[in-house]
C-alpha cells in the first residue's frame, strides 16, 4: 500500500558545524517562546531560524519570518553549511533517552513516502488538526519548498526489520552522533545499499502507515502538492512534491513510549469549581486524597492511577482545594450516555471520558471552549500540571493515564478521529538531522 523510497537528503556538514547538538531543535509545535530564544542563542545556523523564525512588527506579506527562513536556507546551502548527498539513501537513526530512570533506545528510518489522501487509508491519522496552524505551515513551505522536519509515523513490524538493520549498521561508525540539550543521544547512519532499498520498499507496500506526530505537516504537504498542481501546467507524477519526508518506527519497538497529555483549564467559573465534585458523583466513584508532608498527595494519586489502567480513572486538582481527587468511572456510564453517538473504541478512551463526560456534560464546555488553546493547557508531567493549579496559573487540572498504542491503531484503522492531544509520543523526532528538498 505505502510507497516508500530513498532520497538525497540535505545534512549539516560536520566540518562546518562541529557541534551538531547546537543546531538541532524539537519540532516547531512543541517549542515555547523561551525555548525559541534559547535556540536562537545556541548557534547562528540553528534550525529554529528555518522552522520557527521570530516575527517582527514591521513584517509584511513580502518580508516576514517565512521569507527570512528561505533566505537563511539558501545562504546555508550556498556556503556549504548544508550539503545534499550525492546518492539516494535511507537514514537509519537511533535515539537513546530516559523515562522514569530507565534508559531506552528507539529506532527510526527516515524515508520519503508518497502522499496519499486519508480516504485511501494508506496513511492514517488519529487526531484532529487546527486549520490556522496548517495554513501557517503552508506559507512557509510555499517559499522554502522544503521538508525541514520528518513526520513521526508508525508501522507494524513484527519481523523486526529495523533491528536487523541496526545490527548491521552498528558495525560501522555512525555518520552522525551527538547528545542534545536534554541528554538524549542521537545517531544516524546513511544506508545507500540499493538492494536493501528494494527490500524495504517492497515490504512497506504491504503495510499501512499511522501518523503518530505531525498531522499538521502531513496535511500541509497535501495542500502544498495541490497548490503546485494548480499552478504548474506540466506537473508530473515524479515531482518531489508528491512525496513527504517521514520518520518510520515500528509499533513493536520497545522504545515506543506514549506519555499522557494532562489537561489544565483556565477561566472555569467559580460555580463550576465549587460544585464540580458534587456534580461528578453520579458518574464516578470519587476518593479524596488528603495532603501529605505539607503538600498535595501527588505520589498517592499517581500510584493509584498507575495501579489500574483499565477502569478509566482520572486525577483532579482544583484551585483553592488542598485535597486531590481520584475519580473512577462507574460501569456502563459511557455506554448509557453516548452509546448511540460513539463507537466502542472511541467511547472507551480516557480522553473521551474526559472530553465528553467531564468537560462537556459536567462542566458545560461547548466545542468552542474545547478548541480554545488559550483556555486549555497541556503537560506530559503530572506533577507540573498539579503544581500549575497550586500556583494559580490554572483553575483545574485533570491527570490521565496514557493512551495505548493498540488504541491508536484500532481507531485509525476504523477511520475514527480521537480527541485532540490524545497522545504524546515521547521523545519527539528531532529536527535537523535530515532535510528534504521539494523543488
Amino acid at each position: 500500500m505505502a510507497n516508500v523510497v530513498p532520497f538525497k537528503g540535505i545534512l549539516y556538514d560536520p566540518d562546518k558545524v562541529h557541534d551538531l547538538s547546537a543546531v538541532m531543535t524539537p519540532p516547531y509545535d512543541v517549542i515555547s517562546e523561551a525555548e525559541q530564544d534559547y535556540f536562537y542563542e545556541c548557534h547562528p545556523r540553528n534550525m529554529i531560524r528555518l522552522i520557527l523564525g521570530k516575527r517582527n512588527e514591521s513584517d509584511t506579506g513580502d518580508s516576514n519570518c517565512h521569507t527570512r527562513a528561505s533566505g537563511f536556507f539558501s545562504q546555508w546551502l550556498s556556503k556549504g553549511i548544508l550539503v545534499q548527498d550525492d546518492s539516494p539513501a535511507f537514514y537509519l537513526t537511533s535515539i537513546e533517552f530516559s523515562v522514569e530512570d530507565r534508559r531506552i533506545t528507539r529506532l527510526g528510518l527516515i524515508v520519503l513516502v508518497e502522499l496519499e489522501s486519508f480516504e485511501k487509508k494508506v496513511v492514517l491519522p488519529h487526531e484532529k488538526t487546527f486549520s490556522k496552524v496548517t495554513s501557517e505551515r503552508l506559507e512557509l513551505m510555499k517559499v522554502t519548498h522544503t521538508n525541514f522536519s520528518p513526520i513521526f509515523s508508525l508501522y507494524p513490524d513484527p519481523e523486526g526489520t529495523l533491528v536487523s538493520l541496526k545490527d548491521a549498521a552498528s558495525r560501522r561508525t555512525a555518520d552522525m552522533d551527538f547528545t542534545d540539550h536534554k541528554g538524549q543521544r542521537h545517531k544516524l547512519w546513511r544506508i545507500t545499499d540499493t538492494a536493501f532499498h528494494a527490500r524495504v520498499s517492497e515490504a512497506m507496500r504491504e503495510k499501512r502507515i499511522f501518523i503518530a506526530d505531525g498531522h499538521h505537516r502531513y496535511e500541509t504537504a497535501l495542500n502544498y502538492r495541490d497548490w503546485l498542481v494548480s499552478n504548474t501546467p506540466d506537473f508530473q507524477p515524479d515531482h518531489p512534491a508528491n512525496y513527504v519526508m517521514m520518520y518510520l518506527s515500528s509499533m513493536e519497538d520497545p522504545g515506543m513510549i506514549i506519555l499522557p497529555a494532562h489537561r489544565m483549564l483556565k477561566t472555569a467559573e467559580p460555580t463550576e469549581l465549587d460544585g464540580f465534585v458534587r456534580n461528578a458523583e453520579p458518574y464516578f466513584d470519587i476518593e479524596s486524597i488528603p495532603p501529605e508532608n505539607g503538600g498535595h498527595g501527588k505520589r498517592k494519586l499517581l500510584n493509584a492511577l498507575r495501579s489500574d489502567t483499565e477502569k478509566h480513572a482520572i486525577g483532579v486538582s482544583v484551585r483553592g482545594v488542598q485535597e486531590l481527587y481520584l475519580m473512577t468511572l462507574r460501569p456502563g456510564v459511557m455506554k448509557k450516555l453516548f452509546g448511540n453517538e460513539l463507537p466502542d473504541s472511541l467511547r472507551n478512551l480516557d480522553v473521551t471520558v474526559l472530553a465528553r463526560l467531564v468537560l462537556m456534560k459536567i462542566l458545560g464546555f461547548d466545542q468552542a471552549r474545547l478548541d480554545n488553546e488559550k483556555l486549555i493547557g497541556y503537560s506530559s508531567i503530572a506533577g507540573d500540571a498539579i503544581d500549575a493549579v497550586a500556583a494559580g496559573k490554572y483553575d483545574i487540572t485533570f491527570i490521565l493515564n496514557p493512551t495505548k498504542i493498540g488504541q491508536v491503531r484500532e481507531n485509525a484503522e476504523k477511520g475514527l478521529i480521537m480527541p485532540r492531544k490524545s497522545t504524546y509520543f515521547y521523545p519527539k523526532v528531532i529536527t535537523g538531522q535530515v532535510i528534504n528538498l521539494l523543488g
